[in-house]
């Protein structure tokens, strides 16, 4: 397993770095942008690593601090989430975004990092709230014709939840009109 990498910036893209070490071997490795932030080819770094051994290849994932690797190994830990999709969210956000958007259930934050998608995203979340010992709240996206529905039944005296509720039942097909109606008929005869 390499852990650590320290030697001189060779070479660099906007993902990949290639470094040369004091040993005279070379490492190409995807990097993420705060280990690269203010580099300059020529200078010595160090940079944590994670190594992924697949039949067809070894890849090598290169961090700025011990923090950020760790940040990593938990998303890897996520069902479903591997090396590409941990490494695409920790190169995205900070941990301490990630702490947040959890707590707040912002599963937006996450689909917002090209490469992630929203069933990925919310896997995170899902996942990490437990880890974090946060509640995981499932909120349905809702077109504005659906929080229009539930909203009117909010102000017929309807509670929040009582009028989620009735909504859900509620064939897709009708219009806002008819979705009301029909959800006064259902409650009136339960």
């Amino acid at each position: 397993m390499i852990a650590k990498l320290t030697g001189i910036l060779a070479e660099f893209t906007d993902k990949t770095a290639i470094i040369d070490t004091a040993s005279g071997v070379s490492y190409e490795l995807f990097i993420t942008p705060s280990a690269l932030q203010n580099k300059r080819i020529g200078e010595t770094l160090t940079i944590y690593t994670y190594l992924q051994i697949r039949e067809d290849a070894h890849v090598l994932f290169g961090f700025s601090n011990n923090s950020e690797k760790q940040f990593f190994h938990l998303l890897l830990s996520v069902p479903g989430v591997g090396p590409k999709t941990a490494f695409t969210v920790v190169s995205g956000i900070t941990f301490d975004e990630a702490v947040k958007a959890v707590s707040a259930n912002d599963v937006k934050l996450f689909s917002s990092i090209s490469g992630v998608g929203k069933k990925t995203a919310m896997k995170i979340v899902l996942e990490l709230s437990q880890k974090f010992k946060t509640e995981f709240k499932f909120e349905m996206q809702l077109s504005d014709d659906d929080k229009t529905v539930i909203d009117a039944l909010v102000e017929l005296g309807y509670r929040k939840a009582e009028a989620q509720k009735l909504f859900e039942k509620l064939p897709k097909d009708l219009s806002i009109e008819q979705k009301i109606q029909e959800a006064l008929r259902m409650s009136v005869n339960k």
